[in-house]
């Protein structure tokens, strides 16, 4: 839980940290950057070369690649996850094995992996940049926030309220975004479909207007009374494996802490976000010097803070696995060059030939045997 909390506030210092810094920095530079280029996310680059030569389009470039890779894995593995268990194990083969499952799950990674290539030629071919993009994926995908909330909290959401809602919640959405572009614009273009207005009433209408479809239907025509102690009932595991999950992931006591320890930090900082930063953002209209100073100041620290958290708190947690681990490396360095010291030192003695072996223990007892026996002789 504490995880989630922490990458959330971390990842904020993405847009917050560096669009005040490297957004900012491009406009003091006076940079020759066009609005297409800043729309297509060209301004960091421009900046970090401006300031640091190739080492700093370099460092772009890698933060760039890290970003893409951990997102691009991550959306690949969710879409493959709901393929294989959500319909393929749910539908067409419900006896499936781990194994049929992975397979299947592989083969909608590459699927998945090539559609979205594709796609974003596309998007580049229609000359559809990558801020309206990001802007109009709230219009398509807005509107199944609010309902899927619902599904996991509410013990009244309906299901079938859910589907209405999301579905319903899209078309409003982007009736509300073409009507705003018209009258906005008096023509419906790309141009006028991505302004800031526009796109934002899209936004708005579909995140409200499905939560509000989705509470009457769930209220008044469908009401359900879902005993949420019984989800684990009908989570069926694949062969039953429950390899990964330790003592603490299966307690009952412990999960609850967790999810009682998140929801209050997560309500306090979805509104402080939410409300108390842009109200108290308000009365300060266009930005005093002081005002300024401020908010540069902390998304100075903000960055910082994300950059030591991510960096330290992750070595400092798995400092014994850590430590655990460089032990075994160096008692197995330690004890290799031991061994080849030994080894160089006192060579191995040559083998022995039948004449040079030691006579076995009976052997040697009936010798002595027989030599007392003479001597007894003589005597």
């Amino acid at each position: 839980a504490k995880g989630y909390l922490l990458g959330g506030i971390c990842w904020f210092a993405i847009p917050f940290s560096l669009a005040t810094s490297l957004g900012l920095a491009s406009t003091a530079l006076m940079l020759p950057i066009s609005s297409s280029e800043a729309g297509n996310g060209l301004v960091p680059p421009a900046v970090a070369d401006h300031l640091l030569g190739e080492a700093g389009s370099a460092l772009i470039l890698i933060m760039l690649f890290m970003a893409i890779v951990s997102t691009g894995s991550a959306e690949s593995i969710a879409v493959s996850s709901l393929v294989a268990y959500d319909i393929y194990r749910e539908y067409i083969n419900p006896e499936a094995t781990g194994a049929k499952i992975l397979w299947v799950s592989r083969v909608v990674i590459v699927l998945f992996g090539i559609f979205m290539g594709l796609f974003s030629i596309a998007l580049n071919a229609m000359g559809l940049n990558l801020g309206w993009v990001y802007l109009f994926m709230g219009v398509v995908i807005g509107s199944a926030v609010i309902p899927l909330w619902n599904m996991m909290t509410w013990s009244k959401a309906s299901g079938t309220g859910a589907v209405i809602a999301a579905w319903s919640g899209l078309v409003l959405a982007l009736i509300g975004w073409l009507v705003g572009a018209k009258i906005q614009g008096e023509s419906v273009t790309v141009a006028t479909l991505g302004t800031n207005e526009v796109m934002l009433s899209g936004n708005l209408i579909a995140i409200f207007s499905s939560g509000i479809i989705h509470y009457i239907y769930s209220k008044f025509i469908d009401p359900q009374d879902y005993d949420f102690s019984t989800l684990n009932e009908n989570i069926h595991l694949v062969e039953q494996d429950l390899s990964g999950l330790g003592e603490q992931q299966q307690d009952r006591k412990v999960l609850r802490h967790a999810k009682r320890w998140i929801a209050r930090r997560g309500y306090l900082l979805t509104f402080v976000k939410i409300i108390v930063w842009p109200i108290l953002s308000i009365p300060a209209g266009v930005f005093t010097k002081p005002f300024f100073a401020f908010w540069v100041l902390l998304s100075i620290a903000w960055g910082f803070g994300a950059a030591i958290t991510i960096s330290i708190l992750p070595l400092f947690e798995s400092q014994d696995e850590i430590g655990k681990v460089c032990s075994g490396m160096l008692n197995y360095i330690l004890r290799k060059k031991v061994e080849e010291t030994y080894a160089e030192e006192e060579p191995a003695a040559p083998a022995k030939t039948l004449e040079e072996e030691e006579p076995a223990p009976q052997a040697a007892k009936a010798l002595e045997e027989d030599e007392h026996t003479l001597v007894s002789q003589a005597v």
